[in-house]
């Protein structure tokens, strides 16, 4: 309060006569205020100049204890089960059982807030792009493992599919750990529920791909057979399989919110029951649907027909026994090229073996052994070009 408002609001409460309307002129005040100041002095004295709150008295959309009640046990029941327990999915948990009346999502935060649920923070950059997906259900499936613990301390591996368009998990798979056989067992059992994807997308683990490594492994060899587009992230770059990295936070989550499972067969139980809860609960990044909504919506894409195996060109150096290691096998061009660099271009298992401007070999690779002798029958005889 402005000392000279103080002084001459107590000399007009005491009796004495000034000049009102000259004063409030002079401090740019309504008379209506300055009797208001006049009022409050006579009936509290100097408290009458403490300013009130310009809060409202009646706040029609608080909400009573007993809301903030089922808030908080909403929240634990949530924690108890493995899942999100911020204010969205409480807000959703809230709304689907037919709680009324239903509090909003900011009125949850309120609550969590004043309760010492949740620490307020910083207000985050807002995002200025919505993150890349495909158009079509099956248009694309994500692929990785992760590990996990049995309840005697063994190291497993949970294989996940995740459905790019609709981050429905098509496949959560028990595995010994991340290798070839297990990976395609996984997306047969995948294949059997949900058909057949346009393109199946991994990170660069050995059980994958092969593709930055010059060859092809045996699962994108698999993927080739069905007409399925086998592709993989650049190196060092994570987050080109970023879906499938947020999910295994949300099974990790889930899984330690219960006892560690005795063996795979109970771990493959455990993985069936979160795939039905995770596929039917809404998710934040779907607009409130669910995987299974959004999956269920839109027609599923399929291979096209006639669709080339995975190709490349890569460099191997020739052994002083004139073989050549590639692709898991021992491929013999002869010691006449021992100490040579050998350029490999291959298409599936067809390979043509270049050394300088001469082609030293071409073959199709027998898979069911490892040594690709000259004496293979799939291959052609060396010739100069």
């Amino acid at each position: 309060m402005d000392p000279e408002f103080v002084a001459a609001v107590a000399r007009v409460a005491a009796g004495e006569k000034i000049n009102i309307s000259g004063f409030c002129r002079e401090q740019d005040i309504s008379r209506g205020v300055f009797h208001k100041y006049v009022k409050r002095f006579k009936a509290e004295g100097a408290n009458g100049f403490i300013r009130r709150s310009t809060a409202p008295r009646h706040h029609p959309s608080a909400h009573g204890p007993e809301v903030a009640e089922a808030v908080l046990r909403a929240r634990k029941e949530l924690k108890d089960e493995g899942w999100d327990n911020g204010p969205i999915s409480i807000h959703w948990r809230l709304r689907d059982a037919g709680y009324e009346p239903s509090p909003s999502i900011s009125s949850v935060y309120r609550m969590l807030r004043d309760l010492g649920e949740i620490k307020p923070e910083p207000r985050k950059k807002p995002r200025t792009r919505r993150r890349f997906e495909y158009t079509d259900p099956n248009g694309c499936w994500q692929i990785d493992g992760m590990d996990y613990y049995l309840a005697d301390g063994q190291k497993v591996c949970v294989i996940q599919l995740l459905d790019d368009h609709s981050r429905l998990d098509v496949g959560s798979y028990a595995a010994g750990s991340e290798n070839g056989a297990d990976t395609w067992a996984a997306l047969q059992q995948a294949f059997a529920g949900y058909g057949v994807p346009v393109k199946v997308l991994s990170d660069n683990g050995l059980a994958f791909s092969g593709k930055h490594r010059g060859w092809m492994v045996e699962l994108e060899r698999h993927l080739a057979e069905h007409g399925v587009t086998a592709i993989a992230s650049s190196v060092y770059h994570p987050q080109t399989c970023g879906k499938n990295e947020r999910v295994h936070q949300t099974l990790q989550k889930w899984l330690a919110a219960r006892a560690p499972a005795e063996n795979l067969v109970a771990l493959q139980q455990l993985l069936e029951q979160y795939r039905q809860g995770y596929n039917n609960r809404r998710h934040q990044s779907l607009d409130g649907k669910t995987p299974q909504q959004r999956y269920d919506t839109r027609a599923k894409a399929t291979p096209t027909t006639g669709r080339k195996a995975p190709s490349g060109t890569t460099q191997r150096p020739v052994s002083a026994t004139g073989v050549i290691a590639f692709s898991g096998c021992s491929i013999t061009v002869g010691r006449r090229w021992t100490g040579h660099t050998a350029t490999i271009h291959w298409q599936g298992d067809r390979v043509a073996i270049m050394i300088g401007d001469t082609l030293a070999r071409d073959l199709t690779l027998d898979r069911s052994v490892r040594y690709q002798g000259l004496n293979n029958q799939n291959c052609s005889r060396s010739r100069e070009t």
